[in-house]
């Protein structure tokens, strides 16, 4: 195939998955952002944002789980497209029963799941049909529309009412969902997208075991499960309790405290950039690169805890979750698409996904009950030190690490 049909077709099915990603992330970072105005209206107490927060990234990561699996046996158009269209008609309906005693949780949660069946399927879909040298840059892109889409969000709750933040939100993921449909069509009628050129290891004769998972052991999965747990309670927990940290711990109000964090994520969204730059920079080496960010992120985080002076609190609050991101790009840009003979990319990065949230999930419920045990202070130590982790994790362990 000639070089520029490569680039174009890249620069295509790239520009789709980012746009229909960032709509993803605008979505899932509504609550974080308009979580301010909800608790000083009185709709939700922060026990009940966290119980929100923390159902949404349990079914969201048993969703990755089934929806990645399934991921690799269902066509991504039907995956993607569909994922969004639910995902934006359960939204709709958790902002119309948000008063409820039980409905918004249970509509809040579906949201959750369907639209878990949207990265999995994405990322097969980019590393299977984008020639290798350009799917890193093409994964960059939704990587980085899943960082930008929290300051979007924050843009959307500085001139809306959370009502209509959750309605912009909602009208976006439905649209997208149709646009979706209707371009993978158009792309599988040109040769753009194809299915089934990498297939998984059958399972082994006696049934007990399958090759495609001693496989993935062997690629690594085991050193890239933990990341994706240190990396998952930064990049989804920290961001989501961002709002509240700046408005509690440091004093701003809820308007102030929503520019902020818009202005916050803004900066963090630039990560996958970073990532790349540091990654080109060290030779292309991840483990290079994560131990770097790593380190970056837990001395941040430390200077957070001794730094009283709320402006630059927040900055070296922003690097932490920026450096920590680097590393999180690592996972997701890299490793991910590098399955793509396995025949598994899915499901190996809907599991990743699923320890994620799980994590997340489970640090979420737990933040939101430490703020009055221990304190933000005692919390911003916490995240140090799941950064310390990350250091150690990122060690080059085994000899193939330091290639």
């Amino acid at each position: 195939m000639d070089k520029k049909i490569k680039i174009r077709n890249a620069l295509l099915l790239g520009s789709l998955c980012a746009v229909s990603y960032l709509a993803v992330y605008i979505a899932r970072n509504v609550l974080g952002t308009v979580s301010p105005q909800m608790i000083e209206g009185g709709v939700f107490t922060e026990e009940q944002i966290g119980t929100l927060s923390s159902l949404y990234f349990i079914t969201y990561a048993i969703g990755q789980l089934i929806n990645g699996v399934i991921g690799d046996k269902i066509k991504a158009k039907y995956m993607i497209s569909f994922g969004l269209i639910l995902a934006g008609i359960s939204g709709v309906l958790f902002s119309l029963t948000a008063s409820a005693p039980l409905t918004p949780y249970i509509a809040y949660g579906l949201t959750g799941f369907f639209l878990s069946m949207i990265y999995g399927p994405m990322t097969k879909v980019v590393s299977e049909n984008i020639a290798p040298v350009y799917v890193a840059r093409c994964s960059l892109g939704y990587t980085f529309a899943s960082f930008f889409g929290s300051p979007l969000a924050g843009v959307l709750a500085m001139f809306l009412t959370w009502q209509g933040v959750f309605a912009a939100s909602n009208a976006a993921l439905i649209g997208m969902g149709v646009v979706c449909f209707v371009i993978f069509c158009m792309f599988e009628r040109k040769g753009i997208v194809t299915y089934g050129q990498y297939q998984p290891p059958k399972r082994k004769q006696d049934g007990t075991k399958t090759d495609g998972i001693k496989l993935l052991v062997e690629k690594g999965i085991i050193r890239y499960t933990l990341i994706s747990v240190l990396t998952g309670v930064v990049r989804t927990t920290v961001v989501f309790w961002l709002p509240t940290y700046i408005s509690q711990h440091l004093g701003f109000s809820a308007e102030t405290s929503a520019l902020l964090f818009t202005v916050s994520t803004l900066v963090i969204s630039l990560s996958a950039f970073i990532a790349v730059f540091l990654y080109e920079r060290l030779g292309h080496n991840m483990t290079r690169t994560m131990l770097v960010a790593f380190i970056a992120s837990a001395v941040s985080f430390a200077v957070v805890y001794v730094l009283k002076t709320p402006v630059l609190n927040v900055g070296f609050m922003i690097l932490a979750i920026l450096s920590s991101n680097v590393a999180a790009s690592m996972l997701w840009s890299y490793y991910c698409p590098s399955l793509r003979d396995t025949g598994m990319v899915s499901g190996a990065t809907g599991f990743l996904d699923f320890v994620s949230y799980m994590a997340a999930s489970a640090s979420s419920a737990l933040f939101a009950n430490a703020v009055s045990d221990i304190g933000w202070s005692g919390l911003i130590l916490i995240w140090a030190g799941l950064m310390v982790a990350g250091v150690l994790v990122s060690l080059p362990w085994r000899r193939r690490d330091t290639i």
